[in-house]
């Protein structure tokens, strides 16, 4: 089983960017359906987006869609989230995932894997 480290959180202005990063250890990374989560105070955790074992395939929730960008590089064992125009409303702990099938993970977060232990992105208006 792999295990998660994520980096990259921080204050940024609304309209900024950011790029969290998750790293992996061991040597089956590929073979993990990769995520992005995130939880707002005072509300329950959500999805954001998801990546298949090659990186050929990705999906979004629909408030973040065309502004945020999930990528992986297998090599290095590595899942990044770019994101692009951040709106207050973005403010989360973000949390990266690992999942052996990603459309249980998406269905449901209780069906996570592996999480990570999350980073802060505190977005200002």
């Amino acid at each position: 089983q792999v295990q998660l480290v994520e980096s990259g959180g921080g204050l940024v202005q609304a309209g900024g960017s950011l790029t969290l990063s998750c790293a992996a250890s061991g040597r089956t990374f590929s073979s993990y359906r990769m995520g992005w989560f995130r939880q707002a105070p005072r509300k329950e955790r959500e999805f954001v987006a998801a990546i298949s074992g090659t990186g050929g395939n990705t999906y979004y929730a629909e408030s973040v869609e065309g502004r945020f960008t999930i990528s992986r590089d297998n090599a290095k064992g590595t899942v990044y989230l770019q994101m692009n125009s951040l709106r207050s409303e973005d403010t989360a702990v973000y949390y990266c995932a690992a999942n052996r099938n990603i459309w249980s993970m998406m269905r449901n977060n209780r069906n996570v894997e592996v999480w990570g232990q999350g980073t802060l992105v505190n977005v200002s208006s």
